[in-house]
C-alpha cells in the first residue's frame, strides 16, 4: 500500500513537482546573492542614526525599509516624483536601484501560481502535498529497504537507478518534507484558511499636536539598532495628527512627532513568529545558508522523477504480456508471482509457455490475487517469490500471507515454491522461506521441495524445471530467455594457460576493449565503464542463454579480462578455452555494484579459490591508494594454477597487495582456504574488529566453507557472518 501512494503521486506530478523544485531551487539563490552584495549596517548603528544620515541626502525621505538580508531601501517624494534607492548605511546615500529584479519577480510567480493567478496556486498546492506525500512514503520505504530507521545509510544493493533514487531520497528527504509543510502552510494562509499575522496597536486618538522633534530625541527610535528594523515611516509632511510608526523583530509601535513618546505598541504575538518562522524556512529570507542547502536538496527532486521512471518502466518491461493465460475457474496449474521489480514475471511467463506446450491448463497471476475459492480445477499451485528488502514481500505479492493464515484449512491442490534472490544478501530468499513455512504451518501438502534461484540464473532454474517435470510426470524444459542489453563483440588479444598439470584447464583470457559510441561514453553505459567485480555476459555459439563471468580489469587498465576454467562438457567454457587471439565472442556488460571495493581506506580480506581468484586480483591491481590487502588464495597446485602468480609477486613489491596467503590441496599436506584463515585467525579477527571488509569469490562450496570458519574465528570478539553481512561489510560473488 505505502508503495502505491508513493508510486502514483509520483508518476501522476512529476512535471509539477519538477517545476516547484525548479524554480524553489532556482529562488533559493537570491537571498543569499542579497546578502552577500548588500551594504550591511554596522553593528552598533542606531535608527536614529541610520534616519539622519539619510534625511542629509534624502529630506523628504518618507519610509525606510530593512529585509531580512541586511538590505536598507529608502522611499521619498521630490517635486511630487516618486523615489527610492538601496542605502549605503554606513553613508546614508543610494548604492543601488531599488527595484525589484524581474527575474526573480517572474520566477517567484511562476513558483507561487505557475503565472496563473488563484487557480495557478491550487496546482501549485497540489504540487506541494504531492511532494509531501511522495517524501513520507519514501522515508517509509527507504526505512524498510534499509531494514529500518536504524540503519537509514546503510549500504545499499541493486540496479543503479534504484540506488541512486534512494541514496538522493535519504539525504534530501528532511528538506523537502520541510519545503512542501511550509508551501502548504502558506498557501493556507494566502485562502484565508489560517489567520493572517497583522496584529497592529489600535492608531492614537489623542496626539501632542506638536511638529519638529528630532530623531536623535526620541528615546526607542534612538534606542532601537538597525539589526532589528524592520520599517520606518514618517509623519507625513504637514500634519500634526501624523505619527511615526516604527515596525521592529518584537513588535509595532507609534510614535509622537513633535514629543517624541510612544503613543502605541504592540508585541509579535506567538501566532505571528510561528508563521515568520515558517516564511523564512521557505523562503530563506533571512536564513540564507539554509535557503541554499534547502534548494541544494530540491534538485533531486528531478533527479529522483527520473530514476523513478525508469525503476516503473523497468518493471513494466520485466511484466511480460502471458498469451494464453487461461481463466483461473479453468486452469489446471495456477502460478502466483511475488515480484518487485518485474523480473519474476519473465520467469513466470517462461513456465506457462512450457507447461502449456506439454498440455497443461495454465492459470498466471500475482500473488496478491491469492483466492482458492476461483480455483475449482486446479490440480497443483506453484509460488515464484522474490525478495524486497529485509524479508519482505515483494510489490506483487501483498496481502498474500494474510488471505493464506486467514483459510480455515489449506487448499488440497499440492504446492511448490520458488525463491528468487541473491546470496550475497543476508535475508535471501527470505520471502519465499516464509511462504513455504506458512504454508507447511497451514498443512498445504508439498507438490515438490522448496527451490531457490540465485541472481535469475537461467541454469538454476532449468534445472528447478527439470524436477518439476519429474514431480509431475512430464518431460519439461524450461529455458529461460531474459532480456539482454546490447551486445558487442569482443576480440582476444592473449591468453595465459594454467592447470593442465592437474587436469583443470584454466585461461587467463584478455580482450580488446570495444569500440563505444559518444553517448554511452557520456552516460557510463556497456563498456564505456566498467569495474573489477562487475559482470560479462558471453552469449555461447548454440545456445541463447547467456553465462556470466566476474571482470578481473577495469575500464582504466584498457581491457576486458576473465578467467575461465574448462568445465567438462561446458558448452561456453569449451568455446571460451579454445578461443586464438584475433577469435571474437559475443558479450555484454552487467554492473555489479554490491562487489566493489568501497571508497574508503579500511583494509581488504580478499578470499578466493580457483577462478575466483578474478575479480580479486582486479581489485589489487587497481589499488592506486595502496590500502592494505590481505588475499588468502586457495589452488590445487603452485606449478599448475597459481593464477596470477608472478602479477601478485610484483604487485606485492610495489606495496599494492599486503599479504598473499596461499592455500595448496595437492600437496602433502592439503590445505583449503579455510585453514589458511585459521592459521592466521588471530590476525584475521583483529583486522576485522578495525574495521576491515571480507570479499570472497569462487564456488559456492568453498564459500559456505569460509563463512562457517569465519564464524568460528569471529565467536569470541562477537561477531558472525551475517552481522558483517548487514553492515554491508561481509559480500560473496559465488557460483
Amino acid at each position: 500500500m505505502i508503495r502505491a501512494f508513493h508510486r502514483w503521486p509520483g508518476l501522476l506530478a512529476i512535471a509539477l513537482v519538477t517545476a516547484l523544485a525548479l524554480s524553489g531551487a532556482a529562488l533559493s539563490v537570491f537571498p543569499a546573492a542579497d546578502h552577500l552584495t548588500a551594504p550591511q549596517a554596522e553593528a552598533r548603528l542606531t535608527v536614529a542614526q541610520l534616519s539622519e544620515r539619510i534625511q542629509a541626502i534624502y529630506p523628504t525621505v518618507e519610509q525606510i525599509r530593512r529585509a531580512p538580508s541586511g538590505r536598507i531601501t529608502a522611499y521619498w517624494f521630490d517635486n511630487d516624483t516618486p523615489g527610492a534607492a538601496v542605502i549605503d548605511p554606513a553613508t546614508g546615500a543610494g548604492a543601488g536601484s531599488a527595484d525589484p529584479n524581474p527575474v526573480e519577480r517572474w520566477l517567484t510567480n511562476f513558483h507561487r501560481s505557475l503565472l496563473l493567478g488563484d487557480g495557478g496556486r491550487l496546482v501549485m498546492a497540489a504540487g506541494a502535498l504531492a511532494m509531501l506525500v511522495l517524501s513520507v512514503t519514501g522515508a517509509a520505504l527507504v526505512a524498510r529497504r534499509a531494514g529500518g530507521w536504524r540503519h537509514w545509510f546503510a549500504p545499499l544493493r541493486g540496479t543503479v537507478p534504484g540506488r541512486l533514487h534512494v541514496e538522493i531520497a535519504r539525504i534530501a528527504v528532511i528538506g523537502l518534507v520541510l519545503s512542501s509543510v511550509t508551501a502548504l502552510w502558506m498557501v493556507a494562509v494566502t485562502f484565508e484558511l489560517l489567520p493572517e499575522n497583522a496584529a497592529m496597536p489600535d492608531f492614537p486618538v489623542e496626539v501632542s499636536g506638536e511638529t519638529g522633534a528630532g530623531i536623535a530625541d526620541m528615546a526607542l527610535i534612538g534606542t532601537t539598532p538597525v539589526a532589528s528594523l524592520r520599517e520606518l515611516s514618517f509623519p507625513y509632511p504637514g500634519d500634526p495628527t501624523d505619527v511615526f510608526t516604527l515596525k521592529t523583530d518584537q513588535g509595532t509601535g507609534y510614535l509622537d512627532q513633535g514629543t517624541g513618546a510612544l503613543l502605541a505598541w504592540a508585541d509579535l504575538s506567538l501566532w505571528e513568529r510561528i508563521s515568520e518562522t515558517i516564511y523564512m524556512l521557505h523562503t530563506g529570507q533571512g536564513a540564507a545558508t539554509l535557503g541554499l542547502v534547502l534548494g541544494i536538496l530540491a534538485l533531486g527532486v528531478p533527479l529522483m522523477g527520473g530514476t523513478g521512471v525508469l525503476i516503473w518502466l523497468a518493471g513494466r518491461r520485466g511484466r511480460p504480456r502471458i498469451r494464453g493465460n487461461v481463466a483461473a475457474g479453468r486452469a489446471e496449474t495456477i502460478v502466483l508471482v511475488g515480484s518487485e521489480g518485474g523480473s519474476t514475471w519473465s520467469f513466470a511467463a517462461t513456465l506457462h509457455a512450457a507447461l502449456t506446450q506439454a498440455g497443461q491448463s495454465v492459470h498466471v497471476a500475482p500473488m496478491s490475487a491469492f483466492d482458492p475459492a476461483r480455483y475449482g480445477y486446479a490440480d497443483r499451485m506453484i509460488v515464484l517469490a522474490a525478495t524486497y528488502g529485509d524479508g519482505d514481500a515483494p510489490a506483487s505479492a501483498k496481502g498474500f500471507l494474510d488471505r493464506l493464515n486467514a483459510l480455515e484449512r489449506a487448499p488440497d491442490s499440492p504446492l511448490a515454491v520458488l525463491g528468487f534472490g541473491d546470496r550475497s544478501f543476508p535475508a535471501y530468499c527470505a520471502f519465499a522461506k516464509a511462504v513455504a513455512a506458512a504454508a507447511q504451518a497451514k498443512g498445504w501438502p508439498d507438490l515438490m521441495a522448496m527451490g531457490m534461484i540465485d541472481r535469475q540464473s537461467p541454469q538454476e532454474f532449468a534445472r528447478w524445471g527439470r524436477d518439476l517435470g519429474q514431480a509431475l510426470g512430464i518431460e519439461l524444459d524450461l529455458i529461460h530467455r531474459p532480456v539482454l542489453p546490447k551486445t558487442k563483440m569482443l576480440t582476444l588479444i592473449s591468453r595465459s594457460d594454467y592447470g593442465a598439470g592437474v587436469q583443470a584447464p584454466t585461461a587467463i583470457l584478455r580482450f580488446a576493449l570495444p569500440r563505444v559510441s559518444p553517448w554511452q561514453r557520456l552516460a557510463g553505459q556497456g563498456f564505456a565503464r566498467f569495474n573489477a567485480g562487475d559482470l560479462i555476459g558471453i552469449l555461447p555459439e548454440g545456445s541463447p542463454v547467456p553465462r556470466l563471468y566476474s571482470l578481473a580489469s577495469a575500464h582504466r587498465d584498457g581491457f576486458v579480462e576473465i578467467v575461465v576454467k574448462k568445465h567438462p562438457g561446458g558448452l561456453c567454457s569449451g568455446q571460451l578455452t579454445a578461443l586464438e587471439p584475433g577469435d571474437t565472442v559475443t558479450a555484454f556488460l552487467r554492473h555489479n555494484p554490491d562487489f566493489h571495493p568501497r571508497r574508503d581506506d579500511a583494509p581488504l580480506i580478499l578470499i578466493g579459490a580457483g577462478t575466483g581468484i578474478g575479480p580479486l586480483a582486479g581489485f589489487v591491481r587497481g589499488n592506486a591508494r595502496q590500502r592494505p590487502i590481505h588475499l588468502f588464495f586457495g589452488m590445487r597446485h603452485p606449478s599448475s594454477d597459481f593464477l596470477y602468480g608472478e602479477a601478485l609477486r610484483d604487485w606485492q613489491s610495489k606495496g599494492l597487495l599486503t599479504r598473499l596467503i596461499t592455500a595448496v590441496s595437492r600437496e602433502a599436506q592439503p590445505q583449503y582456504v579455510q585453514d589458511a584463515l585459521r592459521g592466521d585467525a588471530a590476525q584475521v579477527a583483529q583486522l576485522i574488529r578495525d574495521g576491515a571488509r571480507v570479499m570472497v569469490c569462487g564456488g559456492r562450496d568453498m564459500a559456505a566453507g569460509v563463512a562457517d570458519t569465519l564464524a568460528e574465528i569471529l565467536a569470541p570478539a562477537g561477531l558472525t557472518p551475517a552481522t558483517l553481512k548487514a553492515e554491508g561489510r561481509y559480500v560473496e560473488d559465488v557460483y
